[in-house]
């Protein structure tokens, strides 16, 4: 990678100085800059444009960045800027095009990452919470895989607590039948309100809460075992949708009992508090939670902490990456001071990130129509997810229908009309020839070639800052070069045979980076549309 090398290179000259190796916004400024000559001018105690100076002439001297750049410069106030020469980029081209892995990386090697995501809950429905942290989990997944870990996708699903003994209350109250979703939905909608509104059935409700935990009712266990097994049913029904296959699932009915030991074992470190077990997080900063309840069960609290037991215990991952929502920020600040103080090795190693059905319909509804339903779909999920996928996780996803299914703006359907656009020329193209790139003398061509280099820098930068949304621009920036050589060049008419194949090959591997980067968004790339 070139910006690995010029990070090396700058780093020899410099040792001991820290800088940063950028990409600029505009061409006119380089295909990369340096602020390296700050930290030397500091050092050395002159002016920055000096130091520069004096970094761009030891850097000319080196033979292996001579062939790589046209021009090394300062600009000021001391930046180092790199050019790239054009007989790189096109030496670059034909490396790029037949490399069956270019842009992933190795360094994660040997690492085992966890990604926890989705987490919906049985006994309730699949909504926008869940399709946003499975559709950043899943991404997530796919770029620490393309970095070379093994990667372990998880899902941890509450099947047991007030949530599902409010969904049983409603289904004994019920007409009896076939238990789907729909119905199931209905129930806990229906307990749920008279948990609120009834004193008679809020204590029954919290009576079936007991009978759950300890299996002790034949007609709840009997209730109970088909609205989970619908549930899961249903579930792996979206999951199937969207792409995501888990490796791991955790239930709390599982992680319960350990939670519990965890917190018996440190007394210094939890309190009794009108008959139920909590931490005081107001020594840390932070707010008191309840771990065990006054009726001796454990919160959800203590079940994440038997979660994150078992995690370790069964898979023992390098990196731990935990994907829920914004609504939970502070509970999970709470959650990660207990573990740190009571599993500090599995605190240090677990990183938490915040970031439905009905939506994917809504969305497929606003698309022209059309007799590929399977098409329709991955669009209409395409469109979702980089909707998502291009806001920073961590802050509130906005979501709008017209823009998320333009064709023309930063949308999933323009990437995937851009990649299908490409694959029609290479399809009626049929057979391609290797071409030299000697022939791609258009400065169109060349800002492609450019924009392809990026593409490795950009996938390690998105898995090792946990930030698909630098893909996702990525993505869109190589799509807007791409329609801007479709727009000006007419590959197929071009009467120049070299030059012409030298063309196409530059179209197929543009639109199998779009492919490859669409597949670690967990977006599907159509050859038509």
């Amino acid at each position: 990678m070139v910006k690995d090398l010029l990070e090396r290179k700058i780093a020899d000259n410099l040792p001991g100085l820290s800088f940063d190796v950028l990409i600029p916004p505009d061409g006119k400024m380089g295909d990369y800059s340096t602020n390296a000559a700050f930290a030397l001018a500091k050092k050395e105690g002159k002016d920055s444009i000096s130091a520069g100076d004096e970094l761009v002439n030891a850097l000319k001297k080196d033979k292996e960045l001579a062939d790589i750049f046209e021009k090394i410069e300062v600009a000021k106030p001391g930046y180092v800027n790199f050019f790239l020469s054009e007989k790189f980029l096109k030496k670059q081209l034909e490396k790029i095009s037949k490399e069956k892995e270019y842009g992933f990386n190795k360094s994660k090697k040997g690492k085992t990452v966890m990604v926890e995501y989705t987490d919906a809950n049985p006994f309730k429905l699949f909504h926008i919470g869940h399709l946003m942290s499975n559709t950043i989990g899943e991404s997530i997944a796919r770029l620490y895989e393309a970095s070379g870990a093994k990667v372990i996708r998880a899902n941890y699903q509450g099947d047991v607590g007030l949530h599902v003994a409010k969904a049983i209350w409603g289904m004994s109250n019920m007409e009896n039948g076939m238990w789907n979703m729909e119905k199931i939905g209905q129930a806990y909608a229906k307990g749920a309100k008279a948990y609120e509104e009834n004193e008679n059935s809020k204590k029954e409700i919290d009576e079936i809460n007991n009978k759950i935990y300890d299996r002790s009712d034949k007609e709840i266990n009997e209730l109970y075992d088909k609205g989970k097994k619908q549930s899961l049913e249903y579930f792996e029904a979206i999951y199937k949708k969207l792409g995501t296959k888990f490796d791991r699932y955790f239930f709390e009915s599982e992680a319960g009992p350990d939670g519990v030991d965890i917190v018996k074992k440190h007394p210094d470190i939890f309190v009794e508090s009108d008959g139920a077990t909590v931490f005081k997080g107001e020594g840390y900063g932070l707010h008191t939670r309840v771990f065990i309840n006054s009726q001796g069960l454990p919160t959800y609290e203590a079940k994440e902490l038997g979660l994150n037991k078992k995690k370790f215990k069964k898979d023992n991952p390098d990196l731990s990456i935990i994907i829920t929502g914004n609504e939970i920020n502070d509970y999970f600040k709470v959650l990660l001071k207990v573990m740190e103080l009571t599993m500090p090795e599995v605190a240090a190693k677990t990183k938490h990130i915040s970031p439905a059905e009905s939506l994917i319909e809504q969305t497929k509804s606003k698309l022209p129509e059309s007799d590929n339903v399977d098409a329709m779909e991955k669009i209409a999920i395409g469109a979702i997810k980089y909707s998502i996928l291009k806001q920073s996780p961590g802050h509130d996803i906005v979501f709008d229908f017209e823009k998320s299914l333009s064709v023309k703006g930063d949308s999933a359907p323009y990437l995937q009309y851009t990649y299908a656009r490409l694959n029609n020329i290479v399809a009626k193209a049929g057979k391609l020839s290797s071409g030299d790139a000697e022939y791609l003398t258009e400065p169109v061509e060349l800002a492609i070639i450019r924009r392809l280099l990026m593409f490795p820098d950009v996938v390690l930068e998105s898995g090792e800052k946990i930030a698909p949304q630098h893909l996702a621009l990525y993505l869109y920036e190589l799509s807007n070069d791409a329609n801007r050589f479709y727009e000006s060049i007419h590959v197929l008419d071009d009467e120049n045979s070299e030059r012409k194949n030298a063309r196409l090959v530059l179209v197929k591997t543009v639109a199998t980076i779009l492919e490859r980067g669409l597949n670690l968004l967990g977006i599907s790339a159509l050859p038509r549309i």
